[in-house]
């Protein structure tokens, strides 16, 4: 598979499922820099669209998945958001939730959208360069002597 198809999965799966992204794109031979860049814009991208969609995404969410906006300390993402606010949650997002739900919620928290954007997109740069480091060290393992 060629660079442009590699990344282009990169972009893909960080938008939809970005635990997934780095991984695939590096097996299909895209180098780790490039794969981890365009995960991390899928991921970011994936959040920036739900904010735009903004009220319609939000009633879509209430009816279809009945998320309920009221605070319940027994589940993590509201013992995140309690805690640590909306970088926390970004933190998590990446691993957890994902950048759509993340943001289509914080929004119906009445969280600015440029608060959310920047949290989902920073939160999801630890995790980035943490998968990076991890298949960078794990492809030397598996190169043949």
């Amino acid at each position: 598979m060629n660079f442009f198809s590699a990344c282009l999965t990169a972009f893909g799966l960080g938008f939809l499922y970005f635990i997934s992204a780095i991984p695939t794109a590096v097996a299909l031979g895209a180098p780790i820099w490039s794969a981890s860049v365009a995960a991390w814009l899928g991921y970011s991208v994936g959040g920036g669209i739900m904010l735009l969609l903004g009220v319609p995404a939000q009633e879509w969410l209430r009816r279809k998945k009945k998320f309920s906006l009221t605070p319940d300390p027994n589940k993590l993402f509201w013992r995140v958001l309690d805690r640590y606010g909306v970088i926390g949650l970004g933190l998590i997002a990446p691993v957890t939730i994902g950048p759509q739900l993340a943001a289509l919620v914080l929004l119906a928290l009445r969280i600015k959208p440029t608060k959310i954007a920047t949290a989902i997109s920073l939160g999801a740069l630890p995790w980035t360069l943490l998968f990076a480091g991890l298949i960078a060290t794990g492809s030397h393992f598996l190169k043949s002597p």
